[in-house]
């Protein structure tokens, strides 16, 4: 039975309507601000043109001897890296983003679910970014130099500025998605959704289903198909390990006292 002597934590926390939207109106400013604070930073330095150049390089380094990116389209050089711009500013603002959203919500939510929600928007954001770091520096350079192997020497490679961008952009999403397996896991594990001894079961089917997936959403090479299956399979490990311990740290005042009695019975 609850204690009738704790207090409600969410008492005089209520607000009307008109302010829920002024306050979501307020964040939202603040957060398109520093997503615009951080685009006009980059424009500057170190430039659209120069982002482009780092997002190109892991390809320009594998292609031979003088061979550029090209652009088949009249407004492809001024639009392209405006897009790469636009892209990096929120993502360099992101945490600024995220902490807004945080601050809407938090004010509703008791203290066992802010112990939930905010280590997993932070780990989410962290996990995200690594997926990307991975997919640049790692996965890039196998990949394009696989590719190169298999071109023949009659062929000059040129590829278009906005196909690049495309590639780059859907492996970015698919890792930075794929590295969100642990977060996916503690979640369904947290709710009660799966217990973590199923989650165990299914790790066989999973496997399979990394597999899949890697060949689905990755180029038809093996390099990149391994590079986002084999990471899949670790980090579901991660998040089975990484459930126990939320699922201890994040359970509510009643949770805990069902357990006790649980255990006394």
């Amino acid at each position: 039975m609850p204690d009738p002597s704790r207090d409600d934590e969410l008492a005089g926390t209520e607000q009307p309507f008109v302010e829920h939207l002024m306050e979501l109106r307020d964040r939202l400013v603040k957060a398109l601000i520093a997503v615009a604070i951080a685009g006009g930073v980059l424009f500057f330095y170190p430039g659209p043109g120069a982002l482009y150049d780092l997002l190109a390089a892991p390809l320009i380094a594998h292609l031979p001897q003088g061979a550029t990116l090209i652009a088949t389209s009249v407004i492809s050089p001024f639009m392209v890296p405006l897009k790469i711009l636009m892209m990096a500013a929120f993502t360099v603002a992101l945490p600024v983003v995220l902490y807004q959203v945080w601050a809407f919500v938090a004010p509703g939510l008791y203290l066992h679910e802010k112990r939930l929600v905010l280590p997993l928007v932070i780990s989410s954001s962290v996990l995200f970014f690594i997926g990307m770091a991975f997919c640049y520096f790692f996965v890039f350079g196998k990949v394009f130099a696989f590719i190169q192997s298999f071109a023949p020497k009659s062929i000059t490679p040129a590829p278009d500025i906005e196909e690049y961008l495309s590639f780059v952009l859907t492996m970015f999403l698919a890792f930075g998605i794929a590295f969100e397996v642990p977060i996916v896991v503690v979640v369904l594990a947290r709710l009660g959704l799966v217990s973590i001894d199923k989650l165990k079961a299914f790790r066989g089917y999973f496997v399979v289903g990394a597999f899949v997936v890697a060949a689905v959403v990755t180029p038809p090479d093996v390099v990149s198909q391994l590079s986002l299956a084999i990471p899949m399979c670790i980090l579901y490990e991660v998040g089975i390990w990484a459930a126990r311990i939320f699922i201890r740290t994040t359970k509510a005042p009643d949770e805990d006292d069902q357990s006790r009695a649980d255990t006394a019975a």
